[in-house]
């Protein structure tokens, strides 16, 4: 019923906006402009002699009712031909169905091409790939570039209530966004479990392309889809054909062309119609339709040919356009040099005092930025740095207007985490270098030596699996740190947000610890100068694409002299991480890191938080329950 009140709507507009557009037919003359409700343009037609050539060629079957357009000899369904370049075009869904775990018609996951002709490749950005189950994946492939591409995407649930509507997020339905240029495309869908743990509710999975206005999931596609139709859009465009000629008032379009050969036929602008007809376009009168023109200030709209202009009223002059210089009644000459003399000095004044105006701005910004490099400890760091690194390795001091540029001037869309110590953008030096700018959102002194130390530590370290400190900002009331872009978010996500969960195989997880502690050893034992961290947990372990693990926020850690192996210091770590020892004593060692991964550990392997007060009170502290856990076994 859906789809049939979509076509009608569809044939309403279709008629409406050629009514608009122009009163002639779209087709040539003595040819069938409609087939069923889907209109036939002009270079497409039904019999010999109405369409451009056999690419063009429309199969009508009047054997259906109501009628039924096709694809030139195939049973690809033609739903609607747009003059734009676009077609809308019936496709077949894959199914992966299951009777009791055992596949019906097939013993291997459903797979298939997309049956688009190569002349009509999919639209860029007008797609998208949908699966749809509880126990689903699916697979799009296709040449992309020269070379090959595959993507898919999983939709898990294990009961109807997780099942969401309207929006694939990847309960009972997933999507993705089909790359511009894809070409040749197969689909696959299969199943992990066979659909036996959802078999009451899911007994198939379902993958298909469809157009991004044309489709909407519903919960009760997960029990049966079985009788629903999904249109692609595909374009379309004039081919070799350099003979061919566009209609009048029209021009030929080739910015969608990746070769340079194809073409679309476009109207001038201030035209209108199928510029692919002899007759070609039409001059729009922009003049009957108020919301067509801008006349503004009591102008009289005058149509001419393309175009139109607005005539001010008897007495008037000037440009009657909306946002022009308006409509303003004649005056006498004799005021002229009097305006000139006024607006001259007028003028004068107004240059010279912006002039003093803009150069003690620059020179209260200037100052000012000096005023925060010094209370940030610039002069410090400058000076710490070049005694611990060479010129050619020094962290480098950036300035804020780079920054500034880099993050779009810290604009939202930017924005890669947040949390109570303040805000992380990315941002794209001039270079095209990726970075993370942890921007705080407030510092005191106590603070900005923490600041300094973790810029410091960070410069000595050279570890592929710690986060590369690029360098630093001190001309901002907060000062800022730059460094490497990690791409995948941090363990902590990855292990508790439930959404990224099953990317963790047990051996991806075992890398990421196998790392951790590989990055303590050589803290430990390996730098130049011993470094406790302080400060490890899941949410300061960071990913890359390729899951390896980088860890990052050195604020709290501690250089340890060489002939020291424990230092008395102030407390300070994250709760449920920190090393009960260290707690009691104060006494900073080796070991207080130790115990912190071990909690890591812990998370890694259970997936449960390192403190959760959601639970009962034996089960708030990670550490205390696994301890309790093993007690209950060796009691046992």
């Amino acid at each position: 019923m859906k789809r049939w009140t979509n076509t009608l709507i569809r044939a309403v507009v279709i008629i409406l906006s050629t009514t608009i557009v122009v009163a002639s037919s779209q087709a040539l003359p003595g040819c069938d402009e409609w087939c069923g409700d889907v209109q036939i343009p002009y270079p497409f037609g039904v019999k010999q002699g109405c369409y451009l050539n056999q690419t063009f060629s429309i199969t009508c079957s009047k054997t259906i009712s109501p009628p039924k357009a096709f694809l030139m000899n195939t049973n690809i369904s033609v739903t609607n031909i747009s003059l734009n370049g676009e077609l809308h075009i019936s496709q077949p869904i894959v199914r992966d169905c299951y009777r009791q775990g055992i596949v019906i018609g097939s013993s291997v996951p459903t797979a298939t091409d997309l049956l688009v002709p190569a002349m009509f490749p999919i639209a860029d950005g007008k797609n998208k790939f949908i699966a749809i189950g509880c126990d689903t994946f699916g697979l799009i492939g296709g040449v992309l570039n020269g070379s090959g591409y595959v993507s898919g995407c999983i939709s898990m649930c294990l009961n109807e209530s997780m099942i969401g509507n309207e929006k694939c997020l990847g309960n009972g339905c997933c999507e993705l966004e089909i790359p511009n240029g894809l070409m040749n495309l197969k689909l696959l869908v299969g199943s992990f479990f066979n659909h036996s743990l959802v078999k009451d509710f899911n007994p198939c999975g379902y993958a298909f392309v469809v157009g991004n206005e044309g489709f909407e999931f519903d919960s009760k596609y997960v029990r049966s889809f079985q009788d629903v139709e999904v249109e692609v859009v595909v374009g379309w465009a004039i081919g070799n054909e350099s003979n061919y000629v566009c209609g009048l008032n029209s021009k030929r379009n080739y910015n969608f062309s990746n070769d340079g050969r194809e073409f679309r036929c476009q109207c001038l602008e201030g035209f209108q119609g199928n510029p692919y007809l002899p007759q070609g376009c039409q001059d729009i009168d922009e003049c009957k339709d108020e919301t067509l023109n801008q006349c503004k200030y009591k102008s009289k709209c005058v149509n001419t040919i393309g175009n139109y202009t607005c005539k001010c009223p008897k007495h008037f002059k000037g440009d009657g356009r909306n946002g022009g210089e308006g409509c303003t009644r004649d005056s006498k000459t004799f005021v002229i040099p009097i305006i000139i003399g006024v607006g001259v000095g007028f003028t004068v004044f107004v240059i010279g005092s912006t002039w003093i105006f803009l150069g003690y701005k620059k020179w209260k910004f200037i100052k000012r930025k000096e005023k925060f490099f010094d209370e940030n400890g610039g002069f410090i760091l400058q000076r710490q740095l070049s005694q611990w690194q060479s010129p050619n390795e020094m962290v480098r001091i950036s300035t804020q207007e780079e920054l500034e540029k880099a993050t779009k001037n810290y604009d939202n869309s930017t924005i890669v985490g947040k949390g109570g110590y303040g805000t992380v953008y990315k941002g794209v030096l001039k270079n095209g270098l990726a970075v993370a700018i942890k921007k705080s959102k407030f510092m005191d002194q106590s603070q900005t030596d923490q600041f300094i130390n973790e810029v410091i530590v960070l410069s000595q370290i050279n570890h592929r699996n710690v986060v590369r400190i690029l360098g630093c900002c001190l001309e901002t009331r907060v000062p800022l740190l730059v460094y490497e872009f990690v791409t995948n978010g941090t363990l902590f996500e990855h292990i508790h947000d439930k959404t990224k969960y099953a990317s963790l195989s047990w051996e991806v997880r075992f890398k990421i610890a196998l790392e951790t502690a590989g990055v303590l050893s050589y803290l430990h034992s390996s730098a130049s100068t011993p470094i406790i961290h302080r400060d490890i947990k899941t949410t300061n372990i960071l990913l890359d694409e390729n899951y390896t693990a980088k860890v990052s926020d050195f604020g709290a850690s501690k250089l340890v002299p060489m002939d020291q192996t424990q230092l008395s210091t102030m407390v300070q770590g994250t709760l449920g991480y920190l090393d009960p020892e260290y707690l009691l004593t104060s006494e900073l060692t080796e070991k207080s890191d130790v115990y912190s991964f071990g909690i890591v550990l812990l998370e890694i392997i259970t997936g449960k938080k390192a403190v959760c007060f959601d639970g009962p009170e034996e089960e708030r502290n990670l550490a205390m329950y696994v301890l309790c856990a093993m007690k209950e076994v060796l009691e046992t």
